[in-house]
């Protein structure tokens, strides 16, 4: 509800959703020129969507695998608590966003109880409240725009509560808005101000979980001989 209040369709446009993002997808892919799904390697991937082609990646959300000004919109759900650096995760966005891109960016909300409760999902990582969360798009070079909220019922898993949730989201909205579960906020790729360019090396390590070394044949153990130290022809 919260993102179709801000984003209704995105005709032949390009998405990405990073983070927890493949629930939502399937609302826009239908319109959408094409659609990926990214999720940080912390996170682990699942293959999307399920029965056609993967158009799932496992990615650093500091060093995205695109080309510079490459992406229309950017569904980033959360994954900025869990940046090791929210600054340059965020300038990573930038650099990618197509000139009048935009963003949408879910983070749990630093007032509402879900973030101060460790049995919700939302109870580790970093939550924002909506100032923090404007001055980090404004420091690098976003203009935020729309702003919604979500997740107003208590994280309760009482049958009663889970009954009254659609009750509870459409009071909250009037009663009690700055005590959201969610903060939904859009920001726009802003081009006016200048960013300074500086080379930077990756500073990530690749190691292959699995290193397969070979095993050798029956065939080439019984020529070799019980105490034949030297490795195999091949």
């Amino acid at each position: 509800m919260a993102l179709a209040s801000i984003w209704a369709r995105l005709p032949e446009e390009r998405l990405v959703g990073l983070g927890y993002a493949v629930p939502y997808l399937e609302r826009f892919r239908a319109d959408t020129e094409r659609t990926f799904a990214f999720m940080p390697a912390g996170q682990g991937a699942v293959n999307w969507p399920v029965g056609e082609a993967s158009a799932t990646a496992l990615v650093f959300d500091e060093e995205l695998p695109l080309p510079d000004s490459s992406i229309d919109r950017i569904l980033m759900v959360h994954s900025l608590e869990f940046a090791e650096n929210p600054r340059e995760t965020m300038m990573e966005l930038w650099r990618v966003l197509a000139p009048g891109g935009r963003l949408i960016i879910v983070v749990p909300n630093r007032r509402g109880v879900w973030a101060r409760m460790e049995h919700t999902p939302f109870g580790s990582g970093r939550p924002y409240s909506r100032r923090q969360l404007t001055s980090l798009l404004r420091e690098t070079n976003f203009t935020p725009g729309a702003t919604a909220e979500a997740l107003f019922f208590p994280p309760s898993k009482h049958r009663a509560i889970q009954g009254l949730r659609s009750a509870f989201e459409r009071l909250g909205r009037t009663l009690w808005p700055m005590f959201s579960g969610v903060l939904v906020v859009e920001a726009q790729k802003r081009l006016y101000q200048g960013l300074p360019v500086a080379a930077r090396a990756s500073r990530r390590v690749f190691v292959p979980v699995l290193a397969p070394s070979g095993v050798p044949s029956t065939r080439a153990m019984l020529k070799r001989g019980p105490l034949d130290n030297r490795p195999p022809r091949r």
